[in-house]
């Protein structure tokens, strides 16, 4: 089973704290949440979340500056989103073994992996290790599958947010597959719904 994920975060350059998380499986089932237990007053005071990030999470009307509604119903602790994924990956699960695909994804699945603790502690459904869109991306540029010419699946809007982040890394894989396979088409514009 293929499953496309991305979270958004604040990191310092010693801890990675989630914000948000989108995930979308290959047979089009999609989960999202916000972070209820961040540390929201180090967000509220990191100037580019409060730009590209904290506008795409449900807001509190009336405030001068963007401000979450942590009661709104996608706003969970950490725990909670913990066992909705562990659930929502064993459901949607077919007989293949999970991938997780990601687009710079590094930091992508240390959160992943710290909604359990330690990585040892991941669920048997979620793997060890996440494959990395850029990686193949620059892959297929290097041995010249993909050339100059080539423009890659962009999204209109929505960028920062965790769950058309991961849509689009779902069209982003099959991009790269049909390019990698030889097949040509028009790559899609991926937007929020």
């Amino acid at each position: 089973m293929d499953v496309y994920y991305d979270f958004e975060f604040l990191e310092n350059g010693r801890t990675i704290e989630p914000i948000s998380l989108g995930i979308v499986t290959g047979n089009g089932a999609e989960y999202y949440a916000v972070v209820k237990d961040a540390p929201w007053g180090l967000i509220y005071r990191h100037e580019w979340l409060m730009a590209n990030v904290v506008p795409h999470l449900p807001q509190i009307p009336g405030w001068l500056t963007a401000r979450v509604n942590l009661g709104h119903d996608i706003c969970k602790p950490k725990s909670q989103i913990a066992l909705e994924v562990q659930y929502f990956l064993t459901v949607n699960r077919d007989d293949e073994d999970t991938k997780l695909y990601g687009w710079y994804s590094a930091y992508d699945h240390v959160c992943l992996a710290q909604l359990w603790g330690r990585m040892i502690d991941l669920p048997n459904c979620i793997p060890m290790y996440t494959r990395d869109l850029k990686q193949d991306y620059d892959r297929l540029r290097v041995t010249g599958v993909l050339v100059d010419n080539d423009v890659k699946p962009e999204q209109d809007s929505g960028e920062h947010h965790a769950l058309v982040d991961a849509r689009w890394n779902r069209t982003m894989h099959d991009w790269l597959l049909k390019k990698e396979h030889g097949i040509s088409e028009t790559p899609k514009v991926v937007n929020a719904k």
